[in-house]
């Protein structure tokens, strides 16, 4: 049988407020244990609530910049269930009426090399973000055979986003979570550190009949906060439901949990609905009003989307919309390839694209930074560039000018330049110093040319590895195969 893969994702994302969504408590992260937690977070008797504009702020921002509604008025309620590190017994939450309702979020969904998909853009569609505050942390692992709890996070402001069941792989999943998470970073409503906590995602997972309209019964796995966890997860959690299925079984509706280390999910408990919280609203807290003006002043101040932005990369400088995609993953990646541009030229886009997709963000990576602490300033690349177009140095050149620029934290603007000419590194273009090299790489290398004659194409490359060889990598490709072809084929 042919199964068709639902899925859903629910989204919090932790507010960048300085203090908490009801209360004036911090919401800095890494303090010691119940050191930020107020009286109105402990809901001790005779506290109350204060709704913080901040948060209404970034989450009309966020709705804002999906095209959802903003509700004129929405109301906030109580949502009951006991945990130990909920001190009031209940979470303040929305439920009937959220502050944004409907939107959509367009993402790019990579190629599959394994199933030969291609790439494609699919757009999903939100059901609603609603605000509410996060719960406390119970420490299992510190105390043997008690748990103890921390109230830090009690009240930190969230926004729930939640997407309706339009997703129908993991890969559609992770590219609708990369996506998200770009959008509320770039909109500065969320740090979007998952390490942290700051940005994790619930996963809801059902399979049904390939053809069937009707949902199959839904597992919904918990507190996912890396990309490859959601993408590990979903590909479990899809396995087990229809291996299930299959052997007779039947899927039951249950919140499971994502074990990384031997990748696979558990049972967690019976998946609750939306009566077993008894919902009503909350009678400390007037309904949150929002009218036109304050909504306006928010989209006037509203930065240059990310979907937006990848449009123009791809329309004024030519990118393809997938390169386009990788360079706005961020704000200040987007930022440092316009200012590379802006110094290399127009012309130089694609050059510059390539370079900050590859070289630049390798060594990133391999020295854990994020570009906005990068060592090459793209001032110093654009500069770099420059000279690969000009052909004073080659591609293979400008690597270990680049690699030297990264190394010794150039802080000079013409550091490009200043190396190539320490080191002696520019190209050899001179034609009658190319030809003499060349006569003698085809002395020493008579096999070889017999062999090009002979029909052998890779004898050629051979004897372009050997001049590249002679002169140190410093000869111009391009007239090194010119003057080769010439002397060869003469």
């Amino acid at each position: 049988m042919q199964w068709e893969v639902v899925i859903g994702l629910e989204t919090h994302a932790q507010l960048s407020t300085v203090s908490k969504i009801f209360s004036g408590a911090p919401t800095r992260f890494g303090a010691e244990p119940n050191t930020q937690a107020s009286v109105v977070d402990l809901a001790l008797p005779g506290t109350l609530p204060v709704m913080n504009r901040g948060a209404v702020d970034r989450a009309i921002r966020f709705g804002l910049s999906i095209g959802a509604t903003i509700a004129p008025r929405s109301i906030f309620a109580r949502k009951n269930y006991f945990y130990p590190d909920l001190p009031k017994g209940y979470q303040i939450s929305q439920y009937e009426i959220p502050v944004v309702q409907g939107g959509t979020l367009t993402v790019q969904v990579e190629a599959n090399a394994k199933t030969g998909k291609p790439a494609y853009e699919k757009v999903v569609e939100l059901t609603r973000a609603h605000l509410e505050e996060d719960a406390g942390k119970s420490l299992h692992e510190d105390f043997e055979g008690m748990t103890g709890i921390d109230l830090n996070r009690a009240g930190t402001p969230l926004l729930e986003i939640v997407t309706e069941p339009v997703m129908r792989s993991a890969a559609e999943a992770v590219a609708y979570a990369k996506a998200l998470h770009t959008l509320v970073t770039w909109l500065g409503i969320c740090d979007g550190n998952m390490q942290e906590g700051s940005f994790r995602c619930d996963a809801n997972v059902s399979v049904r009949p390939m053809g069937q309209e009707a949902f199959g019964t839904r597992a919904e796995i918990k507190n996912l906060n890396s990309f490859r966890f959601l993408e590990e997860a979903i590909n479990y959690e899809v396995r087990r439901q229809i291996e299930l299925i299959e052997d007779g079984g039947t899927v039951v509706q249950e919140t499971r949990l994502y074990d990384p280390d031997r990748r696979e999910t558990r049972s967690m408990r019976s998946k609750e609905d939306a009566h077993d919280y008894r919902y009503f609203p909350d009678p400390d807290l007037t309904p949150l009003t929002i009218d036109t003006a304050w909504i306006e002043r928010i989209r006037e101040d509203l930065p240059e989307l990310p979907e937006a932005m990848q449009l123009r990369f791809a329309e004024h400088y030519g990118l393809a919309r997938y390169d386009a995609g990788v360079l706005t993953v961020s704000k200040a990646s987007a930022e440092y390839f316009e200012a590379v541009v802006a110094k290399a030229g127009v012309a130089h886009a694609k050059t510059a694209a390539n370079w900050i997709m590859g070289e630049l963000v390798s060594q990133l990576h391999r020295d854990g930074l994020e570009i906005d602490a990068c060592p090459v300033s793209a001032t110093q690349l654009a500069g770099l560039i420059s000279r690969i177009a000009d052909g004073t140095i080659s591609n293979k050149i400008a690597k270990e000018v680049f690699q030297a620029i990264w190394d010794e934290r150039a802080t000079d603007d013409g550091a490009a330049d200043r190396i190539i000419e320490a080191k002696g590194l520019r190209q050899i273009s001179d034609s009658g110093e190319l030809e003499k090299i060349i006569d003698d790489v085809l002395a020493a290398n008579a096999k070889s040319v017999e062999e090009f004659r002979a029909g052998k194409e890779k004898a050629f490359n051979a004897l372009v590895g050997q001049a590249m060889k002679a002169t140190k990598g410093k000869a111009n490709p391009q007239q090194v195969n010119d003057l080769l072809k010439k002397k060869l084929e003469g």
